[in-house]
């Protein structure tokens, strides 16, 4: 008898700085849970939301800022597993997650504050090329980003 894996549905946003066209930066935070994980802000979608608005609210939740314009979303659903050593500090009853990618670029003047939640998902943000986003960002999520971020290159929306 096969078990079937369980996903947790998701949206992740790739976040341009206002900077963009003219600079390309990405925007990345470390984790206030998991130590050394940087990666890009993301959350579950609740019951009867779309992922546009999963995406808008998980935003103003975890970086205190949903003042984005949105430029693309990545066309597929892509799953991937919880690593082993982290599977347990979230207490999900899921094996992994499929995530909906959206690439935004925030608005000129738009404000992040990681504590604008009653508790943080992140401790820091920086702003990275490419290069650097895929040597800081955790290592089970950098075939993921490589994929939405390439695609979004080929698009011509990068």
């Amino acid at each position: 008898m096969e078990n079937k894996k369980s996903y947790r549905p998701n949206v992740a946003a790739v976040i341009l700085s206002s900077k963009y066209p003219d600079t390309c930066e990405f925007f990345v935070a470390h984790r206030s849970d998991i130590k050394n994980v940087w990666q890009f802000p993301q959350g579950g979608i609740d019951k009867g939301e779309t992922p546009g608005e999963a995406l808008k609210r998980e935003l103003l939740e975890e970086i205190g800022c949903n003042s984005v314009e949105v430029l693309g979303e990545y066309p597929e659903w892509i799953s991937y597993d919880f690593p082993e050593k982290t599977k347990n500090k979230k207490c999900y009853d899921f094996d992994g997650q499929t995530q909906k990618y959206f690439l935004v670029r925030l608005k000129e003047g738009a404000k992040i504050d990681l504590n604008a939640y009653h508790i943080p998902e992140f401790k820091e943000y920086t702003f990275v090329s490419y290069e650097e986003l895929l040597k800081k960002v955790t290592y089970f999520k950098r075939p993921v980003y490589r994929t939405v971020i390439d695609y979004f290159i080929k698009e011509g929306l990068i």
